[in-house]
């Protein structure tokens, strides 16, 4: 009997943990679930009796060695700050780990060490990035296979709310962690256009994005994510002329979002006086210019939108120009504003998300320039069972049984751009709606 140690039971663990469950009897595994909440962890693990929920503390280092060393994989769904000490105690103990997220310099760190160990780590295996990554090296490697030439590859994706839920003006609600929406797109986007490098600092960032359509599902915004040009060597893409990763948002939002990025209130770096007893108002009048008129025109100004017009309508819905304290000590101004909406574009009871991906793929094959769009939309199932914990969960999960039933063996640090990796996970992830539509120009 294999025992899978899972450190993380938050918003997107639910599928990962169901799917591993589900499969526990047909592998002989069993599957402990450790959170610092520990209804959160039962909560996940329901009443199966393969599955084991427990209080988890990070920083407590024996407990965290203890279960790493009696588990024979771990899978951290923590932020991804916190997975460097975990992969460290990994390779130190010959277990292997997977996480979803991006691989950080801590990570790359511990190569050799896991290499030498035969130890895997496993990043990059959810949704963006993951599905992303898996999507397009099959149709890349598919274009090259045929003698083909990448010219232009574009990449978006973005977790939103469902049309049938959305009942709010930002046509948004939070599917995964809120503080990395707060923060999104901090620092200078960077990519390549036509042979040359663009960068795009964070204050221009959302002014910028760009339109896109989705077939069957209209228009969305993109703005550039902030690292575009490291992916050129992931890929196998070094020399192509334009390469441009991005995020998705409802059509509208990013104008919206650019006034709290203007207004400096999406600032995660100081710490507010006396911000238990300030109000929102209070903290935007703190923030603008010195000036005559209504915070609302002042704000509007500010950003250069019209006062009277949709965009600050908008603004003004989250209730940040209200009376209502913030009522919370040595806040910063993104904490105070991701407090604000936490409650605004919380799931409610039914609520559905939506997941939408779509990679466009500019190529030179037989002398002729021919284009491929593929688009995946994946819908949510409630506010628990979500899109986003099908398309971040599930791709880990079936990489976890491959590994535990001998079917992938790559130690080192990895992420899922290989064939022998990429197209049985995509297989797989057919049997869940996880399927992409392609066309072709």
């Amino acid at each position: 009997m294999k025992t899978i140690l899972v450190i993380g039971a938050g918003r997107s663990s639910s599928a990962l943990i169901n799917y591993l469950l589900n499969n526990s009897s047909s592998c002989n595994w069993t599957i402990s679930v450790g959170d610092v909440n520990l209804k959160q962890a039962q909560d996940r693990v329901g009443t199966h009796d393969r599955g084991t929920a427990f209080v988890f503390d990070i920083n407590n280092q024996q407990q965290r060695e203890a279960e790493i060393t009696n588990a024979d994989l771990v899978v951290s769904m923590l932020p991804a700050f916190m997975h460097g000490q975990v992969a460290e105690d990994c390779v130190r103990f010959g277990k292997h780990l997977v996480t979803a997220s991006y691989v950080s310099d801590k990570m790359k760190s511990l190569h050799e060490e896991a290499l030498a160990k035969g130890v895997i780590l496993l990043n990059e295996i959810g949704l963006d990035p993951g599905i992303d990554h898996m999507s397009a090296m099959q149709i890349i490697d598919e274009i090259r296979s045929k003698g083909g030439v990448m010219n232009a590859f574009y990449s978006y994706c973005g977790g939103l709310v469902a049309p049938e839920s959305n009942d709010n003006p930002w046509g948004y609600k939070f599917s995964w962690n809120p503080r990395n929406v707060i923060l999104a797109g901090q620092g200078t986007a960077q990519y390549i256009r036509d042979g040359k490098y663009r960068y795009l600092p964070y204050q221009r960032l959302f002014s910028e994005a760009k339109s896109i359509t989705v077939e069957g599902h209209g228009k969305f915004d993109a703005y550039a994510n902030r690292d575009s040009l490291s992916y050129r060597t992931v890929y196998g893409l070094e020399s192509i002329p334009t390469m441009l990763r991005g995020t998705l948002r409802h059509h509208g939002f990013c104008e919206a979002w650019n006034v709290f990025v203007q207004l400096g209130i999406t600032d995660d770096t100081w710490r507010l006086e006396d911000s238990a007893n300030m109000t929102y108002a209070d903290l935007v009048a703190a923030l603008l210019p010195e000036g005559k008129g209504t915070l609302r025109e002042r704000l509007a100004k500010l950003a250069g939108v019209e006062a009277g017009g949709s965009v600050m309508d908008m603004v003004e819905w989250t209730g940040v120009l209200s009376n209502v304290k913030i009522a919370m000590d040595s806040a910063t101004p993104a904490q105070a504003l991701q407090k604000l909406l936490e409650e605004k574009w919380k799931l409610k009871q039914g609520d559905k998300d939506m997941v939408v991906m779509q990679h466009i793929f500019e190529f030179t094959l037989n002398g002729k320039q021919q284009t491929i769009i593929s688009s995946l939309v994946v819908k949510g199932d409630d506010e628990v069972n979500t899109a986003m914990a099908k398309t971040v969960g599930l791709p880990a999960a079936i990489a976890i049984k491959m590994i535990l039933t001998g079917k992938y063996s790559s130690a080192g640090v990895v992420v899922p751009v290989k064939k022998d990796l990429y197209d049985p996970v995509l297989n797989e992830l057919k049997e869940y709606g996880i399927v992409f539509s392609e066309t072709h120009q």
